[in-house]
């Protein structure tokens, strides 16, 4: 969908939304068509195995929608359920019992995590060929170097939309605003790679960055990680900017059934204005998650990169 844009009477930019939905439906349809394939060849059917401890409603509604999704591309899929009370020994037990069954091509074990279990314990005793949230050590070094590796679904997502849309990024100065080990860091650090994308100049601002304004003023591409509702403001991007918004906060509302909205870190209504491409809130980035993450059980159920 493309909007123009009038700027004070003077200059008209074509903004064209990034449609996460519509790219994660046509990635779902052609993993459907592989899977039939190579079931329909005799092998074997991906199986994707969940780990949810607790009741946390934004872990809920993301592992069922994981389940869903196996369902509709014909993976096998396995979810196993702990009270928030399990003992890290009984959570690191299961994860070695899912390390070594051989019909589990990959697994995640769903975060956040109750305060008495140590997340990063957790996350390197995962196997790190079945780790496809690809948050082990050895997915997040090979990354970091350009190895073949288990590329973690939020950034994988991103640089998908942008290969989809076919925006440019070589030489680009890209401003990635949030610096966690899910998103901010890996994105940065892919958007440096050579090839595309990639070959950008990357600029990370996180809470104790001065002048973060002028910073997103000179970016071309501004990816927003931060947590913040509504953070980026429309002066403080240049016309013709491409924004990818990756918030997703529950924000109180008296308007909705459920008595929030999901805002993300942008403030649509004004950046959108001087954007050439920006991703809405829901529908832009979330979608593709999801997508990425079958995509890596994909890849791990047929051992293209770790035979």
């Amino acid at each position: 969908m493309t909007y123009v844009n009038n700027l004070n009477g003077k200059n008209t930019i074509v903004m064209q939304l990034i449609d996460g939905k519509a790219i994660a439906a046509q990635m779902k349809k052609e993993i459907a068509e592989e899977v039939r394939a190579i079931t329909a060849a005799g092998g074997k059917t991906p199986h994707l195995a969940a780990v949810l401890v607790g009741h946390d409603g934004g872990s809920e509604t993301y592992v069922a929608n994981k389940v869903r999704t196996c369902e509709e591309v014909g993976f096998k899929s396995t979810l196993i359920r702990f009270d928030s009370d399990v003992s890290e020994a009984d959570l690191l037990a299961c994860v070695d019992n899912l390390n070594n069954d051989p019909d589990v091509d990959g697994f995640i074990v769903q975060l956040p995590l109750p305060k008495h279990i140590s997340e990063q314990k957790i996350i390197e005793a995962i196997d790190y060929r079945k780790d496809v949230d690809g948050f082990h050590p050895i997915n997040v070094g090979r990354m970091s170097i350009g190895l073949p590796c288990f590329v973690s679904a939020t950034p994988a997502g991103i640089l998908e939309l942008l290969k989809r849309y076919d925006i440019k990024t070589q030489g680009k100065h890209c401003v990635v605003l949030g610096r966690s080990n899910i998103v901010g860091k890996p994105v940065a650090n892919l958007m440096l790679q050579k090839g595309y994308p990639g070959d950008a100049t990357v600029t990370v601002c996180h809470s104790r960055t001065p002048n973060i304004k002028e910073i997103c003023l000179s970016a071309d591409i501004i990816i927003a990680a931060l947590g913040v509702p509504e953070f980026l403001k429309g002066d403080m991007v240049k016309d013709g900017v491409v924004v990818i918004d990756v918030g997703t906060t529950r924000v109180p509302s008296s308007e909705t059934k459920s008595g929030f909205r999901i805002k993300g870190d942008v403030m649509f209504e004004e950046v959108s204005r001087k954007a050439s491409f920006i991703t809405p809130v829901p529908g832009g980035v979330g979608p593709m998650t999801i997508i990425s993450l079958m995509r890596n059980t994909l890849l791990a159920g047929k051992k293209e990169i770790y035979s």
